[in-house]
């Protein structure tokens, strides 16, 4: 990863993460620039760039900069509107962006191409104006106290990301249930205070399956089930992930009906609610994506009808690959998107059974479409088998670049490799001590449980 801090002040500038010594801070204008290539391949590349406002307030704004070499190309960017004009590249505030306060920041990114060296661009220009002021560090946020809703608020989607209440892209990262109609005594006071408060989670994703003993054999009872996983989520600061479990059989279509009562339901009680994300079919799979997406065009007014202003994650083909696994991409997606606002993607995956072709995949979807990985495992395809710790950091690793929210399978007892407890644990008192957890979840308790960088400003 290279990381350029631009802070040019009366011919001066820092680079890397050094901070030269400069006179006390004055009134500045212009803005601070920090540039970080998150990602590099061969031929292409993917950066970021965090420009923070040092003047006055602006309800417009345009950032500009030069590639210095001259094989560079921004390919495609988001949360600004890109172009380039020879080696000269400009990005506009979008309407979620475009006005900031002194001292407010936003963060941008962009994948582009290369043919010969990929040096970063050294001097950035804000409405024109050479970044000027104090050497020093830009301002930063002050750490963001309290539970993740009480921090983040209603969440919505912003170009590529998940945004907070303030707008800022946010990563949410959390734990999936096994299926609520076998593990229920997974999910007690104990457990999510344990999830919350050792844990540290920042979501629980509730999976009620439809088939296999669920929602269609008792469409109340397991709405109700639902429902309270919701509550128990919110009295501890948690999101909840409400995931209509489709997964035999693979064509979401099969449940229409039913999702569409389910979710006129949950989505009418839960309207008033700011934890609540709905996830609409889990992994469709041996259907096309245009039949995913006419299931999803639906679904989601039905939705929007109660509760106009929650996030929607949609499933892909492929297992909700992206297509991947069924051979084909992003691109299908991308091509022909769903015909709603305010959704995400779901993509999924299992450490051990995907890896860098799958990687790739997300890589390159994440600089185009919104996503969200509402599953995933450290073990193999099946739920079993050891945890491949090496690709399992990987893909970690990535999301975190990325900024994709996360929720892991599964925070349930089930004799598998990808339970995070050791089976006979749920119904106790213990679900954080080493005693109680696999390696699965020895590992994802490590990552969760770091503190979460939530943006307030």
């Amino acid at each position: 990863m290279k990381r350029l801090l631009a802070l040019l002040a009366t011919g001066a500038s820092t680079v890397g993460l050094t901070v030269l010594a400069g006179p006390p801070a004055q009134a500045a204008t212009g803005c601070a620039a920090e540039y970080t290539i998150t990602n590099q391949w061969e031929g292409g590349f993917q950066a970021g760039v965090k420009i923070t406002n040092l003047g006055d307030p602006v309800s417009g704004w345009t950032l500009g900069f030069t590639l210095p070499d001259a094989g560079q190309k921004v390919v495609q960017g988001w949360n600004a509107t890109w172009s380039q004009s020879g080696s000269r590249v400009t990005a506009g505030g979008a309407d979620w962006n475009r006005t900031l306060s002194t001292g407010a920041s936003t963060d941008l990114g962009f994948v582009g191409s290369f043919t010969g060296s990929n040096p970063a661009p050294t001097s950035f220009t804000f409405n024109g104006v050479t970044c000027t002021g104090s050497v020093t560090d830009p301002p930063t946020d002050p750490p963001a106290t309290g539970t993740p809703t009480a921090v983040n608020g209603q969440l919505h989607v912003c170009g590529v990301h998940l945004c907070n209440q303030y707008d800022r892209p946010v990563q949410l990262r959390g734990m999936s249930t096994h299926g609520i109609q076998w593990f229920g005594p997974c999910y007690n006071d104990a457990s999510l205070d344990a999830l919350a408060q050792d844990w540290k989670s920042d979501l629980l994703r509730v999976a009620m399956y439809v088939q296999e003993d669920g929602y269609e054999t008792d469409p109340a009872g397991f709405t109700a089930r639902v429902n309270s996983l919701v509550d128990m989520a919110e009295a501890r600061g948690m999101y909840a992930v409400i995931d209509f479990h489709t997964l035999t059989p693979g064509d979401p279509n099969y449940n229409l009906d039913r999702a569409k009562t389910f979710f006129s339901s949950v989505a009418a009680r839960n309207a008033h609610k700011k934890n609540v994300i709905y996830e609409i079919a889990n992994e469709p799979n041996g259907v096309s994506w245009a039949a995913v997406k006419s299931y999803a065009e639906q679904v989601i007014p039905v939705i929007r009808a109660a509760d106009p202003d929650a996030v929607v994650i949609v499933g892909t083909r492929g297992w909700s690959s992206l297509g991947v696994s069924d051979g084909s991409n992003e691109s299908e997606v991308v091509n022909n998107p769903v015909n709603a606002t305010n959704i995400m993607y779901a993509f999924h995956f299992y450490a051990a059974s995907h890896k860098d072709a799958y990687r790739a995949a997300v890589s390159r979807a994440a600089a185009q479409l919104p996503l969200f990985v509402s599953e995933f495992g450290t073990v193999s395809a099946t739920g079993g088998g050891a945890v491949d710790r090496a690709s399992s950091v990987a893909w970690l690793d990535l999301l975190d670049r990325l900024k994709i929210g996360y929720a892991n399978w599964t925070y349930s007892d089930a004799d598998e490799g990808s339970a995070a407890f050791r089976p006979g644990t749920c119904g106790g008192t213990d679900y954080s001590s080493s005693g109680v957890l696999t390696e699965s979840g020895a590992l994802l308790k490590s990552r969760i449980s770091t503190a979460d960088d939530f943006p307030t400003s």
